[in-house]
């Protein structure tokens, strides 16, 4: 592969790399979708629960059936008759006396719902009038104690399903809310999706994401955004494989499912909102799709038993590989074409320029994988040779997974192969030449998935100082993502995450600091040898880089060890350096870690730094500093 270049104001020593270096993967675990990055407020807004998710739960889970005020009344869940097939259980309502307040239902959303003083907020809800009179219900945000903050109503006009939607606006905050419906009069209607969203989602957008959240990615400017998982993708199961279809079109026609990880996904964040938030942030969209196998940890394999990784039958292969072309019209097709008209239904006329598309997630490489893999493969480069297909290479840098996909991927010439693991900060510091030694002549590397198991300053500066040497061998390595992203508090399946937060708090970790500093910091050019780092010294590294854009010159340069290192920089070969430059950097205690109630034990500093042609750093202990000079 030629990566596009500017070839200005760079040295004829430099080496071209890629431009799509550091970007970011979104997995839903650890509530990272529904009650996280997702804004709605309402959890099991449509009834959907199950004990599929798990044991205990049901259709009426987090929520309550309330009769304040001596009212009486019944309520069920029916399914005879939904909005749609795709959403088939709904509740129906029965007030037989409502005293001076209603019957009713409440909901306090993922643990407790967070409203601000003179906010606006979205409430919708579907309603279907099943007795002969109008019923008039009453919409409102209450405390726990019952105090109304704000409050809407409105009577039923429709015996078929009805979509009705008000603001309501709290007048003071809290961050323990419940949503509560009531009807107020005698009556029997049926009730479906109620949903409730802040009027400031991240850009305003309908159906949107939590603003703080999705801003701190956006800040980091990724060059793309892989989603919608990891193991996620491939599911617990066949029928729980990951389907894009499902995930598009109004909310009450998408199919909710299990999550692999142990809870639910209402799929209102689908495929329209991941792709339009690529959009919004400038990063490029990169799908993953089942490879027609489920996760070989179906069933609880990775504990005791379990029913390993399925195939779908080879009956059902030309569908799903039909599926896979679909994806690429809806996401790149005209608006005239079957599945391009479909994106532009819901508001997105335009394509979305799809470059990529993940085939297979650190799957088992099974004879069975192989074979489906080939299929899928082979129909997607003939039919459309411009889209980058990515293959994988199982869970682990070595191994007999390892080593099976790599050579079932250069044997079909697969363009870009996917790499995962999970290592100690002692690891990465001892594989830091681990791409250099790779062939340049097979597949480039999407070391898709990978953390030192931590996030205390020592393992993000680990983690920077193997950065150093995926920047040094970008020529091979395509792209790289941190993971997992996200988890919420109470909620986290995965001991090592970037962001931590609640309804209230966000923790930003060292590591996400790190992913920060080399994102905004990309370049397209590097260059060796411009800093002199001691051979016998394995606390230390350092990368350079040109942005061909700026024309700006990059240094990174980390030190993993306990005492100050002097770096000597040589910078003569360019033709010209700004001696005003800008230095970033990231120090502190290697076991100090950020938490929710103190998130800022560890945040990078900023100061302005004299450079020159030739000059001696010192690095302090356990850091990483970004050296940015201009060239012009």
């Amino acid at each position: 592969m030629v990566f596009a270049q500017s070839a200005e104001r760079t040295l004829t020593k430099g080496k071209k790399i890629s431009p799509d270096l550091f970007g970011l993967f979104f997995e839903d675990i650890n509530y990272s979708a529904d009650g996280g990055l997702y804004a709605e407020l309402v959890q099991n807004r449509s009834f959907e629960y199950s004990p599929t998710d798990r044991r205990d739960w049901n259709p009426f889970s987090f929520w309550e059936y309330i009769t304040p005020d001596f009212s009486y009344g019944s309520i069920t869940v029916e399914t005879n008759s939904p909005i749609h097939p795709n959403n088939p259980h709904y509740i129906v309502l029965t007030a037989e006396h409502v005293g001076d307040a209603g019957v009713g239902v409440k909901n306090s959303g993922f643990d407790g719902i967070v409203v601000k003083a003179g906010e606006s907020y979205s409430i919708s809800m579907f309603v279907r009038q099943l007795s002969a009179d109008p019923i008039s219900l009453a919409i409102s945000l209450q405390t726990p104690k019952g105090k109304v903050l704000a409050e809407s109503k409105f009577s039923t006009s429709s015996k078929d399903w009805k979509k009705y939607s008000a603001t309501l606006k709290p007048i003071e905050s809290t961050d323990s809310a419940s949503l509560v419906v009531l009807a107020t009069t005698r009556g029997k209607l049926a009730l479906d999706v109620v949903s409730l969203f802040p009027e400031k989602t991240f850009k305003n957008r309908p159906n949107g994401l939590r603003a703080d959240l999705a801003q701190l990615l956006a800040d980091m400017k990724p060059r793309f955004i892989r989603f919608p998982g990891g193991c996620l993708v491939h599911g617990d199961g066949l029928g729980n494989m990951y389907r894009w279809k499902n995930t598009i079109g109004p909310i009450e026609q998408r199919i909710e499912q299990k999550n692999i990880w142990g809870y639910h996904q209402s799929l209102g964040l689908g495929y329209f909102e991941y792709f339009q938030f690529c959009e919004d942030i400038g990063a490029k969209p990169l799908p993953v799709l089942p490879a027609a196998v489920s996760c070989q940890n179906s069933g609880g394999t990775w504990r005791i038993g379990g029913t390993g990784q399925k195939a779908l039958p080879k009956e059902e292969m030309q569908d799903y590989i039909q599926e896979v072309l679909d994806l690429i019209e809806w996401a790149n097709g005209p608006a005239t074409s079957t599945w391009g008209a479909k994106r532009a239904a819901a508001g997105h006329p335009a394509p979305f320029n799809l470059q990529y598309i993940g085939i297979g997630n650190e799957d088992k490489i099974t004879s069975e994988f192989e074979e489906r893999f080939k299929i899928i493969y082979t129909a997607v480069k003939a039919k459309h040779p411009e889209i980058t297909v990515i293959g994988t290479s199982g869970p682990f840098p070595d191994g007999e997974d390892f080593e099976k996909g790599w050579r079932f991927a250069n044997a079909l010439n697969v363009p870009v192969v996917d790499e995962h693991y999970y290592k100690e900060p002692s690891w990465l510091m001892s594989n830091l030449d681990r791409y250099d030694k790779y062939d340049r002549t097979h597949a480039e590397i999407y070391l898709g998935e990978y953390a030192s198991w931590g996030n205390k300053l020592k393992n993000a500066i680990a983690e920077a100082a193997y950065m150093t040497g995926l920047e040094r061998n970008g020529d091979i390595v395509r792209m790289a993502s941190y993971a997992p992203l996200l988890a919420k508090r109470n909620h986290t399946q995965w001991k090592t995450d970037m962001i931590f937060f609640d309804n209230n708090l966000v923790c930003l970790t060292p590591n996400y600091h790190v992913q920060k500093i080399f994102s905004l910091n990309q370049g397209d050019v590097y260059f060796d040898k411009i800093v002199n780092l001691d051979s016998n010294d394995t606390t230390a590294a350092a990368s350079c880089v040109q942005d061909n854009e700026t024309g700006d010159i990059i240094l990174k340069l980390v030190n993993a060890g306990k005492e100050s290192q002097a770096m000597k920089v040589n910078l003569k070969g360019f033709k010209r350096i700004v001696s005003k430059a800008h230095l970033t950097l990231l120090a502190g205690d290697p076991e100090a870690e950020n938490t929710l109630e103190k998130p800022e034990v560890i945040v990078p500093t900023t100061s302005n730094f004299q450079a020159s042609k030739s000059f001696s750093y010192h690095a302090p202990a356990m850091s990483l500093t970004v050296i940015r000079m201009k060239t012009k």
